[in-house]
C-alpha cells in the first residue's frame, strides 16, 4: 500500500511526455513547418506517442513512420522540405514484429527532432523517435 502514491505520481509524470500529432507543430511559415513549443521543450526526453504504422519498407527494417491516419502505402519523402506535419519515424530499439496499418499502436522512446539523413537509407526526417519501442492499444 505505501507504494500506491509512488506508482500514481510515476504514471502522471509519465502522461505530461505523452505528445500528439496536432501538438507538433507551431505553425507553418514560408519557411515551412516550426516546431512547437512542447516538442521543443520534449526533445531529447522519452515520450509516448499513438498513431498507426504504414507499412515499413522491408519486413527486417529496425524503423517504420508512425501516421496521423492508417495508410496502406508509406509517405516517404524525398527532403525535409516535403516532410507532411502527420508523420513521425520510428527507429526501434530492437527488431519487432510489425502490426497491421489499421491497428493503432502506442510508440514509446526518445524525441528528437530537427533535419537528419538515416546515412543507411537515405531517408531524411525532421521527426524521429529513438531507442523507441510500440504495442498495439
Amino acid at each position: 500500500m505505501s507504494g500506491l502514491p509512488l506508482l500514481a505520481a510515476a504514471g502522471r509524470a509519465q502522461a505530461n511526455s505523452d505528445i500528439t500529432f496536432d501538438e507538433l507543430y507551431g505553425k507553418v511559415s514560408v519557411l515551412g513547418l516550426e516546431f512547437s513549443e512542447k516538442v521543443k521543450q520534449l526533445n531529447g526526453k522519452e515520450i509516448a506517442m499513438r498513431g498507426f504504422m504504414a507499412p515499413p519498407l522491408k519486413a527486417e527494417a529496425q524503423f517504420f513512420v508512425l501516421t496521423e491516419i492508417p495508410m496502406s502505402i508509406c509517405p516517404f519523402c524525398s527532403t525535409d522540405s516535403d516532410w507532411p506535419d502527420n508523420i513521425v519515424v520510428v527507429y526501434l530499439d530492437e527488431k519487432q514484429t510489425f502490426t497491421q496499418p489499421s491497428q493503432t499502436i502506442e510508440v514509446r522512446g526518445k524525441l528528437e527532432m530537427g533535419s537528419w539523413t538515416d546515412p543507411e537509407t537515405g531517408f531524411v526526417s525532421l521527426l524521429r523517435i529513438r531507442q523507441a519501442e510500440y504495442a498495439t492499444v
